[in-house]
């Protein structure tokens, strides 16, 4: 019997992929995003819907609140956190010229700030509001408050495995929020939720031909990833994610859709961990 899946940030780089690997086994696939459908210029190299779009069922709906989204889980085998953020909208403001540089990098790399203004353990129909004065939608909310959310609504469906797609590390020019608010939301989920079959997927940074910019980027990555192997992982401490190894996005994309299928795996899921399931994936592909 097909597996149902359903990937939240669907339209998104990766969340895209993982909705075309899922459907090439014939799955049932849900999309749930605030926007529904992609942008296809914005994920892929052409700005028409690709054939497997088609057996996609694209919804709209918002992470901040469960009652949107809750009716399309019904028979899931599996529900996978793929919507998060990068940047925070300080940080985004002194990059575009927005924002002064001095007020906007204190605020972005400040030690703390807020999530949601309600726990996201605690059980009821409430939704996650914002809780920093101004509503910026910060790492805390929405990479670790949404995350826990969804896993506790996952859970208490019954629907027993939950995906997060996590992160290998930081990196140097980001802000150390980012990374913490991502373990924060592995450690909640895995000790608040026992009966639930939870996977961290840590990837490094991903790259596709049709993300030209993404291309030096990896290069660099790459030679990272050399230099820091030679030198016995000493570098890693420093530049964090600067010298993961860069995968592919469709390699994790694949990857990810085997962990669902294969029902060993659970927990964190690291570079070579993932690589060990995209080739699983590529071969069973291949019979």
């Amino acid at each position: 019997m097909p597996k149902k899946i359903v990937v939240f940030g669907g339209n998104g780089f990766l969340g895209s992929r993982i909705c075309k690997s899922a459907t090439s086994r014939s799955w049932n696939v849900t999309s749930v995003s605030r926007s529904g459908a992609p942008s296809w210029s914005s994920v892929t190299s052409s700005p028409n819907p690709p054939p497997w779009s088609t057996s996609v069922q694209w919804e709209k709906g918002d992470m901040l609140q469960p009652s949107t989204y809750t009716h399309l889980l019904k028979d899931a085998d599996c529900v996978i956190h793929s919507s998060g953020i990068l940047l925070e909208a300080d940080y985004k403001g002194v990059l575009q010229g927005k924002e002064s540089p001095i007020s906007g990098l204190r605020r972005a790399f400040s030690g703390s700030k807020q999530g949601s203004s309600r726990n996201p353990l605690e059980k009821g129909d409430e939704g996650l509001e914002p809780g920093e004065s101004d509503g910026q939608f910060t790492y805390e909310l929405m990479n670790r408050d949404t995350a826990i959310t969804l896993a506790r609504t996952t859970s208490s469906l019954s629907i027993p495995t939950f995906i997060f797609i996590s992160a290998a590390a930081g990196a140097p020019l980001l802000p150390s929020r980012y990374i913490t608010a991502k373990r924060d939301a592995e450690s909640t989920i895995a000790s608040s939720f026992p009966k639930l079959r939870s996977i961290f997927i840590r990837p490094g940074f991903l790259y596709d031909s049709s993300r030209t910019f993404t291309l030096p980027i990896a290069f660099a990555g790459f030679a990272g990833n050399i230099v820091n192997g030679l030198l016995g992982g000493r570098l890693t401490p420093l530049a964090g994610a600067a010298v993961e190894k860069p995968l592919k996005a469709d390699l994790v994309a694949e990857a990810v859709v085997e962990a669902v299928e294969d029902e060993s795996v659970k927990g964190v899921v690291g570079t070579e961990r993932i690589e060990g399931l995209a080739g699983t994936a590529w071969r069973r592909g291949m019979l």
